[in-house]
């Protein structure tokens, strides 16, 4: 018999849903919210009702590109957390709901847990399918989390490190916001950065004990250095933001790459994959193929479409839950807060 999951995701500003037939996917479908970028950040109040709007017809248009019905599902899968808490209730309770109406079991889904097993997310058409063996090491940065992670299961992952203080994708969003380049910040700072040259700054890189990561240090080292170039130069930003983007582009990049290499050595485990939203920067994927084509490690990089907030990784997080009859109680709650 089949085993067909339907998976929503909502824990931000994008509504998702999937659908995955016996670790196939059959089906990823999301909506983002342009609003935000009026504010330049995500309003939480905007998001909630955003996701109300488009979760009927994101749920709907997932199921018809699938080719189920909703008797076919035999769970539902969501997000449950961490996240904004009003994004999340909205996604919870429809899969709640529906979990009731066909009698079919809940299966949560941490949405950090969900980005490091996007890499077993297997398509129809993925002749090249090649997950990563387990323990691999996973870097999970995004605008919320930068970590280092060991996995040795879909259930069983350790971090070994993390940010004390801003994310890597958090640090880049801010920079962008203060140059006036728009929200968000991380693909900007990645199309400008392509076209200059990262040597033509540098900036303080923090110096953090152990695998943890700091980015605070290095957002006040460029706030400061374009606070004292513009008061002799007003167009300074203008006249320099590709050269401003590539330099702090990589100055983001080696803090990553540094404390994975040494998390690298430690473990001695060589295989290691990328995953979240920073996931699709380019100068982090060239990154990580240098340390491949150089013989040192086996990467793992996921198609841009499991990137960003998705269900597809809530889809095979929820199909190996559902293998090991790992469900939710109905009455469980969104959570804000987590670790993995």
């Amino acid at each position: 018999m089949n085993t067909t999951i339907l998976a929503i995701e909502s824990s931000c500003d994008d509504t998702s849903a999937a659908v995955m037939r016996d670790g196939v996917l059959l089906s990823n479908v999301t909506a983002s919210q342009k609003v935000h970028e009026l504010y330049g950040g995500v309003v939480p109040e905007l998001a909630s009702r955003a996701h109300e709007k488009n979760i009927v017809p994101v749920v709907d248009l997932a199921l018809k590109q699938a080719g189920v019905q909703l008797e076919d599902l035999s769970a539902v899968a969501v997000t449950l957390g961490p996240g904004l808490m009003g994004s999340l209730l909205v996604g919870v309770s429809f899969a709640k709901g529906l979990s009731i109406a066909l009698g079919i079991p809940l299966i949560e889904a941490n949405h950090l847990q969900g980005h490091i097993l996007a890499h077993f997310i297997q398509a129809k058409d993925d002749a090249g399918f090649c997950p990563p063996p387990y323990p691999y090491l996973c870097l999970l940065v995004s605008g919320g989390n930068s970590q280092i992670v060991k996995v040795n299961a879909y259930n069983d992952m350790e971090i070994l490190g993390q940010t004390i203080d801003d994310a890597a994708g958090e640090a880049l969003d801010k920079c962008s916001k203060v140059m006036g380049l728009g929200y968000p910040g991380g693909p900007i700072i990645d199309r400008l950065a392509r076209k200059g040259n990262p040597q033509a700054f540098q900036f303080s890189k923090p110096q953090v004990d152990g695998l943890n990561y700091s980015f605070s240090g290095l957002k006040t080292s460029f706030l400061y250095r374009l606070r004292d170039e513009l008061k002799t130069d007003p167009n300074f930003i203008e006249t320099h933001k590709e050269d401003l983007a590539a330099s702090l582009e990589k100055a983001v990049v080696d803090i990553l790459m540094k404390k994975l290499s040494m998390a690298v050595k430690q473990t001695g485990i060589r295989h290691v994959a990328l995953s979240g939203g920073v996931s699709a920067n380019t100068g982090l994927r060239n990154a990580f193929k240098a340390q491949q084509d150089a013989g040192h490690w086996h990467i793992y990089i996921p198609k841009f479409s499991y990137t960003t907030d998705n269900a597809a990784m809530i889809a095979i997080t929820g199909y190996y839950k559902y293998l090991h009859g790992e469900f939710c109680d109905i009455g469980k709650a969104a959570y804000a807060r987590t670790a993995l």
